[in-house]
């Protein structure tokens, strides 16, 4: 059993760094020393309940690290293996793995905290701990199934390669395996966090004409022209719809959704032209929904989409996206804005909280 420190969240809206141990890997599991994991915006709506999960429940879900232990029965790891995470496990096995739908793998439908088994490995005291979505990687050392990890190339600096295990995938997931951008196509971005950014780099990958960001933020709407935006708006002082319909004159080929929040849902919606395809990437609350003209859906032929993990398959997309950023295409570092330790993770999130970041990063020795 190893000791560790690892992000708690108590309950709503309150967590903190603290000491926890862990039991070693079981049949088909890996141990893990993390070296590198991101703060992204779904661990944020864990903690202030937006993403419905129970509680005490250890954070992160978006990350990479060094294998030091591996379970009976695994044989495609070895000790000294360098791994991304997975918070969708991908058993191979399910109807949706073996139509190429990995991102909906069965295994991992219910993700209520618990190990594929039912169990837990993180106990604090006597008291056993919850883990988010199979990971709870915010986190010295994680136990975790070995189909939640993926195998990569030991040159590929592990503060980068943890932006492949949520944000990246799913933003450039969005554009280029559900959307479909096409070459010379206009694009709307609604919301430039993480994964706004990277649904931008996946459309510049694809070779978008036009690549519209919209935010708040003026300081987001400078990354997003840092990573491949033509136009920028700013939704507090502008009509988004109307410039977006202004700039394509009629409206984007395609639009997306990267914050969650149903007025964005629907200015999406509302961006794009006659037949174009809105995608809708951020999560809402169960509660929310978003509201569509009943008349107009039908005559106006557009298509809406939602994305799921950027309909990835990790074993094939990670390393895929990782030689992209090998290659120069893909810009993983200036995604990593700033990096921390464990023990500063509340400013981590406020940083977020004030869009100081591309994505920040905790970083481990």
């Amino acid at each position: 059993m190893k000791t560790m420190k690892a992000v708690v969240v108590n309950e709503i809206d309150s967590y903190a760094t603290e000491e926890v141990t862990l039991d070693p890997p079981k049949a088909g599991e890996l141990l893990i020393k993390m070296k590198a994991t991101g703060v992204c915006h779904s661990d944020l709506s864990l903690i202030n309940g937006t993403i419905p999960m129970p509680l005490p429940c250890v954070l992160g879900h978006e990350g990479a690290g060094i294998v030091e232990e591996v379970g009976e029965e695994v044989t495609q790891f070895e000790v000294g293996d360098h791994v991304v995470l997975s918070f969708v496990p991908f058993c191979g096995e399910c109807d949706d793995c073996h139509n190429h739908r990995p991102n909906m793998c069965t295994a991992g439908a219910a993700a209520n905290g618990k190990m594929l088994d039912g169990t837990t490995r993180v106990h604090r005291g006597d008291e056993d701990l919850d883990v988010m979505t199979y990971l709870g990687c915010m986190a010295e050392y994680v136990v975790c199934s070995s189909i939640c990890a993926v195998k990569i190339d030991k040159s590929i600096p592990l503060d980068k390669a943890a932006l492949v295990g949520c944000g990246v995938m799913t933003g450039v997931g969005a554009a280029i395996n559900t959307a479909k951008v096409e070459p010379g196509s206009s694009v709307a971005v609604f919301g430039c966090g993480g994964i706004g950014l990277s649904i931008i780099q996946g459309a510049r990958l694809a070779g978008a004409g036009q690549i519209i960001a919209i935010d708040l933020s003026d300081n987001k709407l400078e990354m997003a022209s840092s990573f491949g935006a033509t136009h920028v708006i700013n939704g507090s002082t502008e009509d988004a719809v109307a410039m977006v319909h202004a700039l394509t004159n009629g409206g984007a080929d395609y639009a997306f959704e990267a914050i969650g929040v149903p007025a964005a849902m629907e200015q999406t919606y509302n961006a794009i032209r006659r037949k174009g395809t809105a995608v809708i990437v951020g999560v809402g609350k169960l509660t929310d929904s978003m509201a569509l003209n009943a008349l107009l859906v039908s005559i106006s032929g557009k298509v809406l989409m939602g994305s799921m993990y950027g309909d990835g398959n990790p074993p094939v997309d990670f390393p895929k996206l990782l030689s992209l950023y090998q290659s120069g295409k893909l810009n993983l570092d200036d995604m990593v804005s700033t990096t921390y330790a464990i023990d500063d993770v509340h400013s981590a999130f406020e940083d977020m909280q004030n869009n100081v970041n591309a994505r920040g990063v905790i970083v481990y020795d």
